[in-house]
């Protein structure tokens, strides 16, 4: 609806640009807006304000010849200008009431548009170390990424999910130790652990696999892997005592079974994850592996490419970056003095191999705490010479969970966290990828279990979905009464839709494709589920105020239309946020 009073705009627009009344070269599109107050129209734009200059002639006077050009609408009832020049358009009934053949018309494809179409989006979210099970922090990183690809797709753009596996480092090392200390436990070896290494279950899970696989095979004497180690915190230091352990277990063990090791535990955990986020409704195009970076030579080449355009140098043996030319608050090393690569090279590496497939654009969905990151990774783009304006980079605050009032400790080091597993199985897919979604991203999110896993209007996702549950309990009565529920076509009857509850309805149900392009282009999904309440609340009021399946059979068909075209927008809407429509509740 609001596409087609832009139209009629701009068809004004060009008729006075004909008349020689506007230059079009001058000429700069207005913004169509949603009136705020009834009192002003429907929607208004300000197409004379921002085209006065171009006309030379005050706002109202042009305001006045944009009007005379308008083209005729049935869907308009009357036009009006109002204050310095807006131009405030009032719709006719019938404009609304054709929103309900359009809806039950286009059902799954009502509020998807074309307009991203040809341009190529690259979403990557969640990406967490596989160093553990994902824990309700990660969740809202991916129910937020999935729904900002999903709406990005329902607009036309053609999306590529992806997750960068961070498949090398020093993480991953740690983990793959603290397998090894946790299998030389289980096989009968006394060792103080370390108080770097992960503590999870999961790591014991995962030692037992190697123990009951392989018995002792990689079965070493605590006295050989401790002796000589620098000592651990408090007396020590953790950080070292922890590095020189990983270089004990890769000398221990050899080549072959530390790569055996740490292919268990990556693999393992992986596995898990990807599992994880299936169950969750979250599905990649690709998982896209830090390692491969090193063994195709693409991080050399960025360091390369970066040394030749003057933009790295050496000092005491490692190769920096001159990231403070470009904004950052410090330079940053590149390749450590013992000639490995650190995670920011692969990072520039693996962001420049994004732009080199093609994207049009490169959406990164990460943690709060990785705000700093976001400079010097743009940084790195510009010195490469690509175009860092192509990269958005959305950061997601951690999510508070609270139960019986009481905030719930999270560690992931030491293994205390709530996984997402949990949290799905204690309050349900549904209400953890609506509840994820319900504020903006840059905002803090405090989950309420116990509301999550209420069955009352105060639960936003239970008051969605209730209410396209009752839509289907009323087509289930009039069935049992052997009431039609197949509308006649088009129009027909809906002009019985007089009601202030049903205009409402009707006007918020036309809202709907203009709300999944904002959430999409703003790259904000609380967008859609703000709207989804608010169109449960207008089926709510209605339904407590009036009957549908009344003995009028006109009057029936009419409101039965407008109920299956609400039930139709409500399924559409759960489906973007990856929530169900259930029709029993």
């Amino acid at each position: 609806m609001k596409s087609q009073i832009a139209k009629l705009v701009s068809t004004a627009l060009d008729q006075l640009v004909r008349d020689g009344v506007l230059r079009a070269g001058a000429l700069k599109t207005p913004a169509v807006e949603r009136a705020r107050d009834a009192a002003h129209g429907d929607f208004a734009t300000n197409a004379a304000m921002v085209n006065t200059k171009a006309a030379g002639m005050k706002p109202r006077d042009l305001a006045e010849k944009i009007v005379a050009a308008l083209p005729p609408s049935p869907q308009v009832q009357k036009v009006e200008i109002a204050g310095p020049g807006f131009i405030n358009f009032y719709l006719s009934a019938d404009a609304y009431h054709a929103v309900v053949p359009q809806i039950l018309g286009q059902a799954h494809d009502y509020g998807r548009s074309d307009l991203g179409k040809g341009k190529k989006v690259q979403v990557e979210f969640v990406s967490a170390n596989p160093t553990g099970p994902l824990h309700v922090g990660h969740g809202r990183g991916a129910a937020y990424g999935a729904v900002v690809a999903d709406l990005l797709q329902a607009v036309g753009f053609e999306v590529h999910r992806e997750y960068y596996v961070n498949d090398a480092g020093r993480q991953m090392n740690i983990l793959a130790a603290s397998v090894w200390l946790r299998y030389l436990e289980l096989a009968g070896e006394g060792l103080s652990f370390p108080s770097n290494g992960y503590k999870g279950d999961y790591v014991w899970d995962i030692a037992a696999t190697l123990h009951r696989e392989h018995g002792d095979d990689y079965r070493h004497s605590a006295e050989a892997v401790f002796d000589g180690v620098p000592p651990d915190a408090p007396e020590g230091d953790k950080e070292t005592h922890i590095d020189a352990l990983i270089e004990r277990c890769k000398t221990l063990l050899g080549d072959n079974r530390y790569r055996y090791v740490f292919e268990l535990a990556l693999n393992t955990i992986l596995d898990d994850i990807r599992d994880d986020l299936e169950k969750f409704g979250v599905v990649y195009e690709e998982w896209y592996s830090e390692r491969s970076l090193v063994e195709s030579g693409a991080v050399n080449k960025a360091v390369e490419r970066l040394r030749q355009a003057g933009h790295v140098y050496e000092d005491k043996g490692a190769l920096w970056f001159r990231s403070t030319d470009f904004g950052d608050e410090k330079d940053r090393v590149v390749v450590r003095d013992n000639g490995q690569p650190t995670y920011f090279a692969s990072d520039i590496a693996y962001h420049m191999d994004k732009l080199e497939r093609g994207f049009d654009r490169v959406i990164d969905i990460w943690g709060a705490d990785h705000h700093g990151y976001v400079p010097r990774v743009k940084a790195a783009l510009t010195a490469l010479g690509d175009d860092a304006s192509k990269l958005d980079v959305l950061l997601v605050q951690f999510a508070i969970l609270y139960r019986g009032g009481e905030k719930l400790a999270m560690s992931t080091r030491s293994g205390e966290f709530v996984t997402l597993r949990q949290l799905r199985k204690e309050v349900g897919r549904d209400a953890a990828r609506f509840f994820y979604v319900m504020r903006k991203c840059e905002q803090h999110l405090d989950f309420d279990l116990d509301l999550a896993k209420s069955q009352s209007s105060d639960n936003p996702v239970y008051y969605v979905q209730y209410a396209h549950a009752r839509i289907c309990a009323v087509l289930r009565q009039a069935a049992e009464k052997n009431i039609t529920v197949t509308p006649t076509p088009g129009q027909t009857n809906l002009q019985h839709l007089v009601e202030s509850h049903e205009l409402a309805l009707l006007k918020n149900l036309s809202r709907y494709p203009e709300v999944v392009e904002i959430a999409a282009l703003n790259e904000e999904p609380h967008q859609l589920t703000h709207y989804l309440r608010d169109l449960a609340n207008d089926f709510h009021t209605y339904y407590n105020a009036h009957q549908f399946l009344v003995d009028d059979e006109a009057l029936r068909d009419a409101r039965i239309k407008l109920i299956l075209a609400t039930r139709e927008v409500l399924r559409n809407g759960l489906n973007l946020i990856g929530v169900s429509a259930p029709e029993n509740m």
